[in-house]
């Protein structure tokens, strides 16, 4: 039986910022009417045809991307009068220069931004809900433009919000609360029958699809992909169940799916597979779920097991074909793992990475097998389901029990960046994620608490997505997307790979890796099927540094798998490098010391036990190196430093990372 965790405490805290926030802001979950006319499904049409990829590579190449995008259509970020568009948004991943906030400033003070090195795909995903109203407050012609609604969410607040109540996520939040309704739409902006949002609604997305088709290279150059996409932004309990809706071409339905009027999200599994996925043309869309860090433990829990044996089994095989892939490393964080949860044997001291509820002291309470709420405003438990890690582990008891694993899942990571900057990733030049909220370096360093409870300083320039594709094409990428052949990263632009079999050679770190990879065994994302043999798998893992980024530390293979009591068991094995004598000076941040440009290593289980079920990923660290935070701070004379710069909670230095996706061992059958 479920046990949702809400301490008396918790239940204070919410409801003294109840009087800090509206009722939508706290999620007791907004919600509106079905549009009418209801969204029309995707047409039945096949996608338009490209130019085969000259650089097409049948062992599969890296490449890396950013599919969590907003631009000035999101309500957070046009809030925070942050006012790139889709065009800038994806001038900006393909390596060209564009301004930032303040776009009002002097020309003397004006910020630009441009990638070193440009991004190889991309999509923007702007929040789904109160896209049409947003949209109808910044364009002049709109009916709602003049309205007293529209006219104060485009009033700039006269002071930092962040100063004086609790906030979510550093925005004005009664300025964003203009343009929402209460029980349905604000009828101020959108009329008697919702009628102009919907219109509006519409009118941006096709806009954004314009733009999404204009980027995308479909020459034999094949430079650089776009995808359609969307957020979906559930925040219930004031807790994140968010995903990015993604389209494998351009085929799509007539409007974005938002939590307002579907809140449930396997309806919104199966809505996407009435408006799209069962339709006869060739429209195909996934789910990538985000931030599980904070959705107090609502991520990964089993909601459905009072249900029918059979209705089990449908929902969980649902949602492993519906999210192949969970962005776990972002901007608002890191969700790989967290040390010391509930019913978690083993350690690991690499755990301690990017926490944005905090570590140690500052650590929120332990849910245990319970859920909790209220993660977005930093209150209340957290569970070891807000974890990939541990997820993972979930879902292997889920198959164990109904025979279906619903949570057999690639790692990604993205920025979910609000200056609509796709893959503005650099420690040593974060300009912020969040328009004018902290568009200079004192606001960036700003203590006062906001999302999660906690400062902007605990926010982090964000991650990569990288999969292991064919070619450079919506098709190839999609497709390796599916089939979790795909990895994370903290923002450097590392390359891992993992290949398990049985069958491989020793000496395959000798060798084209790739071939003899995909011929004797198989790779990240992939099942290890059971075999006769007693003798444990071999694993071939390997990474390759960013040039431009700091030298490998150490390569690593996580071990998870269940113990007889229920446990949750990890293991962390160093299969190349380990410590060395690197280290960082924190009164200049010059890095120094010995690190590796390259790894290949072989690794087989010692306690390998060809009945038990494993899952296994590898994961690399970079060297040590200065935090974004700590540069920033040095950037100032040592008198002029905020709190922030002293704060015990807020690490210094990081070591920058990725992680593959795992690779399943089932286990031999007793049969």
């Amino acid at each position: 039986m479920k046990r949702i965790v809400l301490g008396v405490l918790g239940v204070i805290v919410l409801a003294a910022t109840w009087l800090w926030h509206t009722w939508d802001q706290l999620s007791l979950q907004p919600t509106a009417s079905e549009w009418q006319p209801p969204a029309a499904a995707a047409a039945a049409q096949q996608p338009q045809s490209r130019e085969s990829c000259r650089n097409n590579n049948p062992l599969r190449q890296p490449f890396f991307g950013d599919l969590h995008v907003h631009t000035s259509v999101s309500f957070d970020a046009r809030s925070r009068d942050m006012l790139g568009d889709v065009d800038s948004a994806y001038r900006f991943a393909r390596g060209m220069r564009v301004q930032l906030a303040p776009y009002d400033a002097a020309a003397e003070d004006a910020r630009f931004a441009q990638l070193p090195t440009a991004l190889d795909f991309a999509a923007v995903t702007d929040h789904a809900e109160w896209v049409g109203e947003v949209f109808a407050c910044s364009q002049p012609e709109h009916p709602a433009y003049t309205s007293e609604a529209c006219r104060a969410y485009r009033q700039r607040p006269e002071s930092n919000p962040g100063s004086d109540g609790p906030t979510v996520g550093g925005e004005d939040a009664n300025r964003f609360r203009n343009v929402m309704g209460f029980g349905d739409r604000n009828k101020a902006i959108c009329g008697p029958d919702n009628q102009y949002c919907r219109d509006a609604l519409k009118q941006a997305w096709e806009i954004n699809q314009a733009v999404t088709e204009a980027h995308y290279d479909r020459s034999a150059d094949c430079e650089f992909t776009t995808f359609h996409g969307y957020e979906y932004s559930n925040s219930v309990s004031m807790s994140k169940v968010h995903r990015n809706i993604l389209f494998r071409n351009e085929i799509v339905p007539e409007l974005p799916v938002s939590s307002l009027e579907e809140p449930d999200i396997v309806r919104l599994w199966e809505k996407m597979d009435t408006l799209c996925n069962q339709t006869d043309g060739g429209c195909e869309a996934i789910s990538i779920p985000h931030n599980p860090n904070v959705s107090s433990g609502r991520m990964f829990y089993v909601p459905y097991r009072d249900e029918p044996r059979s209705e089990q089994q449908r929902l969980a095989s649902l949602r492993a074909r519906m999210e192949p892939v969970v962005e776990m490393m972002q901007i608002k964080g890191e969700s790989e793992c967290r040390p010391g949860m509930w019913n978690v044997v083993g350690e690991d001291e690499w755990c301690d990475f990017e926490k944005i509820r905090g570590l140690d002291w500052q650590a929120p309470e332990d849910c245990e097998d319970g859920y909790s709420a209220g993660a977005i405003i930093g209150v209340n438990c957290q569970s070891r389901l807000d974890f990939a890690r541990y997820a993972l582990l979930e879902g292997v008891a889920e198959e164990a029990r109904i025979g279906v694993n619903p949570y057999r899942f690639g790692m990604a990571g993205s920025t979910d960046t609000h200056n609509a900057l796709p893959g503005a990733v650099l420690e040593q030049d974060y300009p912020g994620c969040c328009g004018e909220g902290d568009a200079t370096t004192l606001s960036r360093l700003n203590n006062a608490p906001g999302f999660a409870g906690k400062p902007v300083t605990y926010r982090n320039p964000g991650g990569l997505m990288g999969v292991w594709a064919e070619e450079n094409s919506r098709d190839s990428l999609f497709d390796a997307m599916q089939r979790r052949e795909v990895f994370a990263t903290s923002g450097p632009r590392i390359v891992p790979r993992l290949f398990a079999g049985w069958d491989l050679p020793a000496s395959i770190c000798d060798s084209s890796q790739a071939e003899a990879g995909y011929a004797g065994g198989v790779p990240m994302g992939a099942v290890l099927p059971a075999t006769a043999k007693q003798d444990a798998p071999l694993f071939v893992a390997s990474a390759v540094a960013d040039p431009r980024s700091y030298p490998l530390q150490r390569l690593q293979v996580i071990k998870l798998w269940r113990g007889a009591d229920d446990a949750f068991h990890q293991a962390v094995f160093d299969i190349a490098g380990g410590d060395n004598d690197a280290s960082v000076d924190l009164d200049s941040c010059a890095a120094t010391g010995r690190g590796h440009a390259e790894f290949c290593a072989t690794w087989r289980d010692p306690d390998f036990d060809p009945a038990q079920p494993a899952v296994y990923y590898t994961r690399v660290l970079e060297n040590p190196s200065c935090r974004w935070s700590w540069q920033q701070c040095l950037s100032l004379p040592e008198r002029e430093r905020p709190e922030a710069c002293s704060d015990p909670g807020l690490p210094k230095i990081i070591q920058e990372r990725a992680w593959t996706s795992p690779i399943w061992y089932q286990g031999a059958s007793d049969e």
